[in-house]
């Protein structure tokens, strides 16, 4: 499993999805968005919280569409399906190699992009919870929205379509958490939901994703 989750980091790295590419959007979002909303900072200290997590939900989707593609496109995909390892744990390295390419680099980062936003002091350890919290979950549904369009010729469009309403819970209470920690106040409850996501999608989407798999395969 420690092999396939060290190819899986290189070849994430090697093909363009890794966390480069990732933080460069993330900064793209974060510097375009005061020159569309004015140079206000009153009003970049209102939307901080919700354009970081945005940001950072979009930059997981650029990578998404290359965690199945490859490995299916050179046959080794089928080769996997066949190992003794289970295709969940497949899907979980997978998952987790995605994140520590994409979500952790976005997790480190986004303090000194909340800079760029004016981001209050007292929001800064609430946005990096929220995200540390979030981002793994964003990962597995990633994945099993990766899992959906294997073998699918530009499914990458398709793709988005499909996991982005699943993704919409876990924005809501990512930029609440951070919203609130932002205002001075108590946080905790829109942190435990988030980590209540994770925890769910940790639990049942690798099943799903293993079992679409299993059928594009066929």
């Amino acid at each position: 499993m420690i092999a396939l989750l060290i190819r899986d980091l290189r070849l994430a790295v090697r093909a363009g999805g890794g966390f480069g590419l990732g933080l460069a959007f993330f900064l793209i979002v974060v510097v375009l968005v005061p020159f569309a909303v004015g140079p206000r900072a009153d009003l970049h200290r209102v939307i901080a919280p919700g354009v970081l997590w945005l940001g950072a939900l979009l930059a997981c989707l650029l990578s998404l569409d290359r965690i199945f593609a490859l490995d299916h496109e050179d046959g080794s995909l089928d080769l996997l399906a066949t190992a003794p390892l289970p295709l969940e744990a497949l899907t979980c390295i997978k998952a987790l190699a995605h994140w520590l390419t994409t979500g952790l680099p976005l997790v480190l980062a986004a303090p000194v992009l909340g800079v760029l936003m004016n981001l209050p002091a007292p929001g800064y350890v609430p946005l990096i919870l929220s995200l540390a919290l979030g981002t793994p979950a964003l990962s597995v549904i990633g994945t099993f929205g990766a899992a959906l369009t294997v073998g699918v010729r530009r499914g990458g469009l398709l793709m988005s379509l499909l996991v982005l309403p699943l993704y919409v819970p876990t924005l809501i209470f990512g930029a609440e958490a951070a919203r609130r920690g932002a205002d001075g106040l108590s946080y905790s409850t829109p942190l435990i939901m988030l980590a209540g996501i994770t925890c769910g999608t940790i639990a049942l989407l690798p099943f799903a994703s293993a079992a679409v798999v299993r059928v594009n395969l066929r």
